[in-house]
């Protein structure tokens, strides 16, 4: 099967793998639709020192199953399912707390497993063990559904700041991931959503799919007096850096209100500090909060939502790639001509 590979020498490359073939508590999908992460791009930019080569990366993913393993229960051949990526050891105390995502022992496919930029791959026993398999809803298509992962990222982000009636929330970077904290805030009754963005063909495309957001040039524009003249000079309730730029953790603090809420949802390289004024916390009763992926309740919760049809999401989805096109398909994320790719395996192969 044709696979994208890292590799000893930390390049990626396609290559011809053996097939994946499912052991007594596997399964093996055919992957119907697999998309790009930010991590993933970050991995072909710079390669990763997380992931032991070789490894077929890729983590948002929907297949069918095509081999189910003898102890598997309640999954059988052809059953399209959204496969939750990180698995936590289920009896630590954040496993058992619910948040899985923090677990110690945490491992991931892409990383300590196969992923999902392949034809075909093996759905390790973890991943039902820890219940991260879920069957996706008739009326969602695969390309929707591989969605959900990411999504549900920003569910976690969003668990922390009681978001709410009357909120004014800004979002700074209007990729898929800003976009969606967007639209599940406007879903939740804020009366604005400012959308802080640097790209003028970005702010376009956001405009179009979120015709409510204000959006904020701040290479042209003044963050601090837009936000002062439309918020009565108090600042925003909420603040979500979902860009890792530095530079926006520091914006981010400058304008939030009192008692307001900031989720520093992009991550930063380890040697990037100090972007944060802990005396504006301090005497603004400020809260702060990380987001670090999700559990498979909220990528449930996620394939939940993108079935009511209540995401924007039709843009993201009309222009899928094939996989022999992958390189192509990552220089065009390198070059901002694309938001959001997603891999369909099967295209174009007869």
């Amino acid at each position: 099967m044709l696979a994208f590979v890292y590799n000893n020498n930390g390049k990626l490359s396609l290559e011809q793998m053996p097939l994946p073939k499912a052991k007594p508590d596997s399964a093996v999908i055919k992957v119907d639709a697999a998309s790009i992460c930010g991590t993933d791009l970050r991995t072909f930019r710079f390669g990763s020192s997380k992931i032991k080569p070789p490894r077929i990366i890729g983590h948002e993913v929907v297949g069918t199953f095509v081999d189910v393993g003898g102890n598997v229960k309640n999954f059988k051949t052809d059953d399209r399912v959204q496969v939750a990526p990180a698995l936590g050891c289920g009896n630590c105390r954040y496993c058992k707390g619910g948040y899985t995502n923090l677990c110690g022992s945490l491992k991931t496919i892409g990383f300590e497993f196969d992923g999902a930029f392949a034809e075909y791959m093996e759905v390790p026993a973890e991943t039902f063990i820890q219940h991260n398999v879920t069957k996706v809803p008739d009326n969602l298509s695969s390309l929707e559904a591989t969605l959900a992962e990411p999504i549900a990222c920003v569910i976690n982000a969003q668990s922390y700041l009681n978001i709410g009636k009357g909120d004014t929330v800004a979002v700074f970077g209007s990729g898929f991931i800003g976009i969606m904290h967007a639209a599940l805030a406007f879903q939740k009754g804020v009366e604005k959503v400012f959308m802080i963005e640097v790209n003028e063909e970005c702010i376009k495309l956001a405009k179009k799919i979120l015709p409510d957001i204000i959006t904020i040039n701040s290479a042209k524009e003044s963050l601090k007096d837009v936000i002062a003249e439309n918020t009565g000079n108090i600042g925003v309730d909420v603040a979500i850096t979902s860009c890792s730029v530095g530079a926006a953790q520091t914006d981010a603090i400058n304008i939030i209100a009192k008692r307001g809420r900031i989720s520093l949802f992009g991550g930063l390289p380890a040697e990037a500090t100090g972007f944060i004024d802990s005396n504006i916390i301090h005497y603004k009763e400020v809260t702060v909060h990380g987001a670090h992926g999700s559990t498979a309740v909220q990528n449930r919760k996620a394939l939940d939502i993108l079935s009511s049809g209540k995401l924007p999401v039709k843009e993201f989805i009309n222009n899928p790639f094939p996989l022999k096109d992958i390189h192509k398909t990552f220089d065009a994320l390198n070059r901002g001509e694309v938001i959001k790719a997603i891999l369909q395996p099967g295209m174009g192969v007869q």
